[in-house]
C-alpha cells in the first residue's frame, strides 16, 4: 500500500548536519585565511616593513592573533547560518553575501600585499566593509548570534581601512 506525504513533510527544510556544516564552514573560512596568508606573510618582512605607517598602526605581531580570532568568529557565524538552512531567498542571500565578503577579504590581501598596491587595496577594503555590514544585516533575520559574531570583524576592518588610508597618505 502506498502512503501519501503530508504537506508539513514536504515543506520542512532538510535536517541540519552539524559536523558536515562545521567542516564546510571551517574549510571555507580558514581556506580563505590561508589563501590570504600565502600572499601576506612573505611581504611583511620586506615590502610592508619598509612602508611608513600611521601612528596608530598596531605592532606587526598583533595582526596574527587578531585575525585568527576574527576568522574563528566568522567560521562559527557561517556554521550557525548553515545550520539554519531554510527555503527561500533570505537564507541563500545571506550565504551569498558571506561568500562575497570572504572573496573581498582575500582580494584585499592579494591587492595590498601581493600586488603591493595600497591605493587599489583601499577601494577593495571599502567594498569589503560594506559587504560585511550587508552580511550582518542579512544574517540578522536568520540568526542574531551569527550576525553579532561578525560585528568585531566589521570593527577591525573599519580600523584596517583607517590604516590603509594612512599608508596611502604617507607613502
Amino acid at each position: 500500500m502506498r502512503t501519501m506525504m503530508t504537506d508539513t513533510t514536504l515543506a520542512s527544510p532538510p535536517r541540519p548536519r552539524p559536523f558536515i556544516n562545521a567542516a564546510i564552514a571551517a574549510v571555507t573560512v580558514f581556506g580563505a585565511a590561508a589563501t590570504g596568508n600565502a600572499v601576506t606573510i612573505p611581504a611583511i618582512p620586506t615590502w610592508y616593513a619598509g612602508l611608513v605607517k600611521p601612528w596608530f598602526n598596531p605592532p606587526t605581531w598583533a595582526f596574527g592573533p587578531a585575525w585568527t580570532i576574527l576568522f574563528l568568529l566568522m567560521a562559527i557565524a557561517f556554521w550557525r547560518i548553515l545550520e539554519r538552512r531554510a527555503p527561500g531567498r533570505t537564507w541563500r542571500f545571506a550565504l551569498a553575501l558571506f561568500v562575497g565578503q570572504l572573496i573581498l577579504n582575500v582580494l584585499w590581501s592579494v591587492t595590498f600585499f601581493g600586488m603591493r598596491d595600497p591605493t587599489s587595496a583601499l577601494v577593495v577594503v571599502i567594498a569589503l566593509e560594506l559587504a560585511i555590514v550587508a552580511t550582518i544585516a542579512a544574517f540578522r533575520p536568520v540568526d542574531r548570534i551569527a550576525a553579532w559574531l561578525l560585528v568585531p570583524y566589521a570593527a577591525w576592518v573599519a580600523f584596517a581601512t583607517a590604516i590603509n588610508i594612512g599608508i596611502v597618505w604617507l607613502n
